[in-house]
């Protein structure tokens, strides 16, 4: 009795097995020109020839072709690194159980209300972000051709987390990645390909972007050493977006040139243009600290040393520098010159002392002895002198011999050091110089420096 219900099973197997051949090689025969693609699916997809939980009967490892089509491309903070990508993703398969026969007149069938009864591959993406829609695509397309080629279209909204150098912002180059595999099959029976090997992603004709640059995109597999999973076929798309740089030069650099230069107007003022020259000062610095403090609370928080610290803190060293330079002019101007010293305003001292006119007129002048001696200290005994105690004719008497004479001392003074006000103007030429000199120095360096830093990501093995 056993041993006949297991030919009876055995014998119900053959049978269903021959019949799922004759139905699957048939299919031409039982699909007429009348029936609707839901009566065509509908016979496809019977439990006794189609289990959707397995994988569809190909030799080998099952390909599917995917393809990626931009839509759109949108930054909602100019300052983070977050960027929203939305696309097509586009997976393409062959499942020789929904071939169906010649006799039907469409190209292909509309699968989209049996999405439930469809082999699906369970693709899922990594390192990303989050999703802004839900985890189940909403928007989707499916779609089988006559050959049993499945086409499974769905639309994609990533928020992707990308990698940026934020020590030089806002000059860095932000890359986004993302990367799609199957979460239960592994490589030796589903391997992921981009379809036709392109290298890049396509692009919508009517593709939108707001706020968010891309300058390079690039398909790829993904690294065995980078693959969360290194025994899963795995995809990658790199994204390189750049930020917006007239944005920045003018909101930030040249508001911040301008005021930095106002402050150095201060250097062609009179010294003691002192309420010109503190409104100047006191106003530029309040209006930096204004427009950085306003620009800075929508950065990116980094415990590093950024650009914009950079920036604001040499800018504000700069304005600041230019009014201590102020004080300290005002102070040397004001300085009290020595008492005993008559200057003139913007001159160095001179001496007024006048030599008083009685020792003028008692001064006695000798003349000059011949070229052709040396000159003797010792006064010549009966020398012909001039001197008022003889009258106007020349007498002859040794020189202190009843004319006395004496020769006025003048003073001689030590070099006294400049006028202050000399001093205080000395300074301010100086700073003409030397501000918008160090200015520019600074200005050259610091958008050499940062411009010409690698922002690139290392490359991968």
């Amino acid at each position: 009795m056993g041993q006949n219900w297991v030919l009876v099973g055995f014998g119900t197997a053959l049978l269903f097995i021959i019949t799922f051949h004759n139905t699957v090689d048939s299919s031409s025969e039982i699909f007429g020109e009348g029936k609707s693609d839901k009566e065509i699916l509908d016979d496809l997809l019977q439990v006794t020839r189609y289990d959707k939980r397995l994988l569809p009967p190909v030799t080998g490892t099952l390909t599917v072709n995917v393809s990626v089509l931009l839509l759109s491309l949108a930054s909602p903070d100019e300052s983070s690194l977050k960027y929203e990508v939305e696309f097509l993703l586009q997976q393409q398969w062959y499942d020789p159980r929904l071939k169906y026969g010649n006799q039907s007149k469409y190209e292909y069938l509309n699968a989209i209300h049996h999405y439930n009864d469809i082999w699906l591959p369970d693709t899922y993406f990594i390192m990303h972000g989050d999703f802004k829609d839900p985890v189940i695509p909403v928007h989707f397309s499916l779609k089988i051709h006559r050959n049993g080629t499945v086409n499974y279209l769905m639309r994609r909204h990533l928020i992707l987390s990308c990698q940026g150098s934020l020590h030089i912002f806002p000059f860095d180059d932000p890359l986004c990645t993302f990367a799609m595999e199957s979460i239960s099959y592994e490589q030796s029976m589903i391997q992921y390909v981009w379809k036709n090997g392109e290298d890049v992603l396509r692009k919508s004709p009517s593709l939108k972007s707001l706020n968010a640059y891309l300058i390079e995109n690039q398909t790829s597999a993904c690294p065995t050493k980078s693959s969360w999973r290194g025994n899963y076929s795995c995809l990658k798309v790199d994204l390189k977006f750049t930020r917006d740089r007239a944005f920045y030069f003018t909101t930030v650099f040249i508001p911040g040139i301008i005021l930095v230069t106002s402050s150095f107007i201060t250097f062609w003022l009179e010294w003691n243009a002192v309420p010109a020259r503190v409104m100047i000062g006191v106003t530029t610095m309040l209006n930096f600290f204004t427009t950085s403090n306003g620009f800075r609370s929508t950065l990116p928080v980094v415990s590093n040393l950024t650009a914009m610290n950079v920036w604001d803190g040499v800018c504000m060293c700069f304005i600041y520098a230019s009014l201590l330079e102020f004080v300290c002019v005002n102070y040397v101007g004001r300085k009290r010159p020595l008492h005993n010293v008559v200057y003139r305003p913007g001159e160095n001292p001179v001496i007024q002392g006048p030599i008083q006119q009685e020792q003028l007129s008692r001064f006695c002048e000798r003349p000059v002895a011949s070229s052709d001696k040396k000159r003797d200290t010792a006064v010549v005994t009966n020398e012909i002198v001039s001197c008022t105690a003889c009258g106007p004719n020349p007498c002859t008497h040794t020189a202190n011999n009843g004319c006395t004479t004496e020769t006025p001392t003048l003073q001689v003074h030590k070099k006294e050091p400049p006028h202050p006000i000399r001093v205080a103007k000395t300074i301010d030429v100086i700073a003409r110089i030397t501000f918008p000199s160090a200015f520019s120095v600074f200005l050259i360096f610091f958008f050499y420096h940062y411009n010409s830093v690698d922002t690139s990501a290392p490359e991968e093995e």
